[in-house]
């Protein structure tokens, strides 16, 4: 089977993280495969935020547990966090940033890290604590949260879940 597809068929989401940090070559390689992800008319406005360093990681959990109304750690465990953002006067803001995040999740897989797509980061980005990150990064207020990608190495091997069938319809 082609190697890409082999990819795609076996990534799956990993939600128990070691603390081992993703090395700067790997997360490199991962952000560039983000920047090849298209976008409606090319526009490349989808910005894409690294997070490493623990003090901030940490605030992006909590916020993103509070929007949820969890008690446990939302990212769990896992010491990478990448932020997709967008420009929400792009009317396919949501769509780039999404195929980003795609490109982002097989990336890892195709380099043996693990990820894992998070939502919430629209709800984040949108509270005042949100923006003033944007606000310390350089970044307009004015973007939104697309999604969060957290990446690292797994504790054991994840649940792989059996597609459902009756999904793909052919009009010949």
């Amino acid at each position: 089977m082609n190697e890409t597809l082999k990819i795609l068929k076996n990534r799956c989401s990993t939600k128990k993280y070691t603390d081992r940090q993703v090395s700067d070559e790997l997360l490199d390689a991962i952000l560039e495969a983000g920047l090849y992800a298209p976008s409606g008319l090319n526009n490349q406005q989808v910005y894409m935020v690294a997070v490493r360093d623990k003090e901030t990681r940490d605030l992006l959990a909590e916020l993103n547990t509070g929007i949820r109304g969890a008690s446990s750690d939302m990212f769990y465990g896992a010491p990478c966090v990448i932020v997709v953002l967008a420009n929400p006067e792009n009317g396919t803001w949501i769509e780039d940033g999404s195929v980003v995040l795609g490109n982002l999740l097989n990336a890892a897989s195709s380099l043996g890290v693990s990820s894992c797509w998070i939502h919430r980061a629209r709800e984040t980005f949108d509270l005042p604590e949100g923006k003033a990150l944007l606000k310390k990064w350089g970044l307009p207020e004015s973007l939104r949260g697309v999604g969060n990608c957290i990446l690292g190495y797994g504790e054991g091997e994840p649940q792989k879940k059996p597609r459902k069938d009756g999904r793909i319809l052919k009009i010949d």
